[in-house]
């Protein structure tokens, strides 16, 4: 039973606001096949508005899968502030270029998929995880030529 279900249940909808999850999308190579997934910007924690007592504090502890809270007995509240950029981040992610799963690492050699490199292979020299791109070196006729590429046009080889 979800904790929204179990506050519904117990009649405390009044002392309960949101609850936000934050996810994001990611790209990743499932069998040769390119997929879109959802992934959790935070994994195994949830945001909850909430009146802060006895009855509302032990509902969700007790909820199953809830392990406990930021700053146990003495819950930690997120500022608004924070919130909201968690809320923005969130939306961001959900953006139709979805951030690549795929970890890459100077030295590590990829195939070009897409774009005009298409099916050379390269090595990688530099990896930008801000931005989501890595300069990589590939040979084309015969010479070495240097070129940065969004992390979704390469797979590890």
């Amino acid at each position: 039973m979800t904790l929204l279900e179990r506050v519904h249940n117990n009649g405390l909808d009044h002392f309960f606001g949101d609850v936000l999850v934050p996810t994001e999308s990611v790209q990743e190579m499932v069998k040769g096949q390119r997929r879109t997934m959802t992934r959790k910007f935070f994994p195994g924690y949830m945001f909850v508005q909430m009146v802060l007592n006895d009855q509302s504090f032990h509902l969700v502890k007790n909820t199953p899968k809830i392990t406990g809270f930021l700053g146990g007995m003495k819950p930690t509240p997120v500022p608004e502030r924070e919130i909201t950029g968690v809320q923005q981040n969130a939306t961001e992610g959900k953006a139709p270029k979805a951030k690549a799963r795929v970890v890459f690492e100077p030295g590590d050699t990829v195939r070009v998929i897409d774009g005009p490199f298409a099916n050379f292979t390269a090595t990688v020299e530099e990896v930008k995880q801000d931005k989501q791109k890595v300069k990589v070196m590939l040979s084309m006729f015969g010479r070495s030529t240097s070129t940065e590429l969004d992390f979704d046009k390469v797979e590890k080889a």
